[in-house]
């Protein structure tokens, strides 16, 4: 197959809205309850816990299978040039998705399934301890002073910023590099306004 097969099919992956589409299954439309994320964080605020981690589950799989897969069959390997847009294809199909006008969620779930499969769970560890030690100083040092849903946005795209120098510690081959670019990007655009909001939060507190 070739690389932008591969793209195609990564990117179909992505697209599958699985919150959206439990939140049908229990007559819950997320485009319109909550903050209108048609993600998980929003399904599992209006339909509870089960329901909100069996779409965290399914949105890892979506981001792990494909490219697990294609790493496996041999149709790419981590130092292939292709891997950058091959990877970020399940994401980028997460945050535009055909079957909801190209709206879509915030990325978290299927970033950590990419990452998990393109490097056997290593930088998807690595991310999840920044963003714990992230969290840990946010209820310390922040809690309160800046509303949570703008601190979150930071953390996950602070976070993602942060694991760049465990890719450069650990000498990852140019594409991997690529993809953490491409990755960081999505995150920032998914999280944009709150990333806006948040910044302003902090303006705000410097000038009081």
């Amino acid at each position: 197959m070739t690389p932008l097969v591969l793209v195609v099919i990564g990117y179909l992956s992505g697209s599958v809205m699985y919150a959206h589409l439990l939140g049908r299954l229990v007559r819950i439309d997320l485009l319109a309850v909550g903050d209108g994320n048609p993600g998980a964080v929003n399904l599992w605020r209006n339909a509870g816990y089960r329901y909100g981690l069996a779409a965290v589950v399914l949105d890892f799989l979506k981001g792990y299978v494909p490219i697990a897969l294609f790493l496996q069959a041999g149709l790419i390997r981590p130092d292939d040039p292709a891997v950058a847009a091959v990877a970020a294809a399940p994401v980028a199909g997460h945050l535009f998705s055909p079957f909801l006008q190209f709206r879509g969620g915030k990325g978290i779930a299927v970033t950590f399934g990419v990452w998990s499969a393109l490097t056997n769970f290593e930088v998807s560890l690595v991310y999840a301890v920044i963003l714990g030690l992230l969290k840990l100083a946010d209820r310390k040092f922040v809690h309160g002073r800046i509303p949570t849903n703008e601190s979150n946005a930071f953390q996950v795209v602070f976070g993602l910023l942060a694991v760049s120098a465990w890719l450069y510690e650990r000498s990852f081959p140019a594409p991997i590099l690529w993809f953490w670019c491409a990755n960081l990007l999505l995150l920032a655009w998914a999280h944009k306004e709150r990333l806006y909001l948040f910044y302003k939060a902090v303006g705000k507190r410097k000038d009081s």
